[in-house]
């Protein structure tokens, strides 16, 4: 029986140090398992190639074939940082059976990717599975979700104790499993995918360029009967927005409105889209009499309700291009033929 092979691929965006963290861990958890680890360095333009190149080698971890470091020459965004790793394939020009994730702020803890891994082989229609993350301080993170939905919306923005009662089964942040539980989607900051699911169903939708491209290609692949799936046995730790600042945004970015916009509509058309902004919107101004009325401190960034209205009304997006295909160099040997 052939020993499947892993190619870990972590996305570095100007946070150089942050990454080396990330290899340092992701190497100790490859140990004894088949594969590499690739560091794919999103364009950064601020040094942080060259610094992660001269440190890897410094360290030894560019020989044996155990770790490299290339550049992806324009950011695209996470998932077509990914897909460039992805496509980028093992050292020796093969495929990998399985491909692990993990983002530049986050350390598997050893034996994370081997557990991730044996549960994709024992379950051979799961394509996807991600990890029980918790923070430096040792608070789990939710990453184990329901798809968004019109209730979703509205539940999340209300936040409404009758509400959320009401709409339980439309939270879309789950009770945290304790044991292998089959999920909706899970988090990119730490999942593996079945090599052959991507085939199937192609990488990650680049006109995501941050936010809502994992949920979607979760979607595509329960579509085409693949599962996903939460392992909290393997556990990593996550620093959060280190590349993006999400946590002290002041003024939530344009391309997190046309991440959200482009999954509804794509996944449920533009009705569909339009009635769950409006849900969105309809929860947001609950919350917002609320915490007027209550004196509660504002924990929105400026401007939410009115920058999600006016992206509401923007005039419906061109087609994306097509969700790009696997195509990864195959064995030498076939190139020669």
């Amino acid at each position: 029986m052939n020993v499947p092979t892993i190619l870990a691929v972590i996305l570095n965006f100007r946070t150089p140090e942050l990454t080396l963290k990330s290899a340092a861990a992701a190497l100790r958890a490859m140990e004894g398992l088949r594969g590499e680890v690739l560091v794919v360095d999103n364009d950064s333009a601020d040094g942080s190639f060259a610094h992660i190149v001269e440190e890897a080698q410094a360290r030894g971890w560019t020989t044996g074939g155990r770790l490299r470091v290339v550049e992806s020459g324009h950011n695209g965004g996470f998932g077509a940082g990914m897909n460039f790793g992805i496509r980028t394939g093992l050292s020796n020009g093969t495929t990998a059976d399985f491909y692990y994730l993990l983002n530049s702020d986050a350390w598997p803890e050893p034996g994370a990717l081997k557990r991730l891994r044996d549960f994709l082989v024992a379950n051979p229609r799961a394509g996807i599975a991600g990890s029980f993350v918790r923070g430096e301080d040792g608070m789990p993170h939710h990453t184990a979700f329901r798809f968004p939905s019109i209730a979703g919306e509205f539940e999340m923005a209300a936040r409404t104790g009758p509400i959320s009662r009401l709409l339980k089964s439309a939270i879309v942040a789950m009770p945290i499993p304790q044991t292998e539980t089959r999920v909706d989607w899970t988090a990119g900051a730490s999942l593996m995918m079945r090599a052959e699911m991507l085939e199937e169903i192609g990488l990650f939708d680049e006109t995501f360029f941050l936010y809502y491209e994992e949920t979607d290609l979760c979607r595509r692949a329960g579509r085409a009967g693949w599962e996903t799936w939460f392992i909290p046995q393997s556990e990593v730790v996550h620093l959060g927005s280190a590349s993006t600042g999400m946590k002290g945004w002041t003024r939530t970015p344009a391309y997190w409105f046309a991440s959200r916009r482009h999954y509804f509509t794509k996944n449920h058309g533009h009705a569909y889209a339009a009635a769950a902004t409006l849900a969105r919107g309809a929860g947001q101004a609950i919350w917002e009499l609320r915490r007027t009325l209550s004196g509660k401190s504002q924990s929105d960034p400026d401007r939410f309700l009115r920058d999600l209205i006016a992206d509401g009304l923007r005039a419906p997006r061109q087609s994306p291009a097509p969700t790009p295909a696997l195509t990864i160099a195959r064995n030498a040997a076939e190139d020669k033929k």
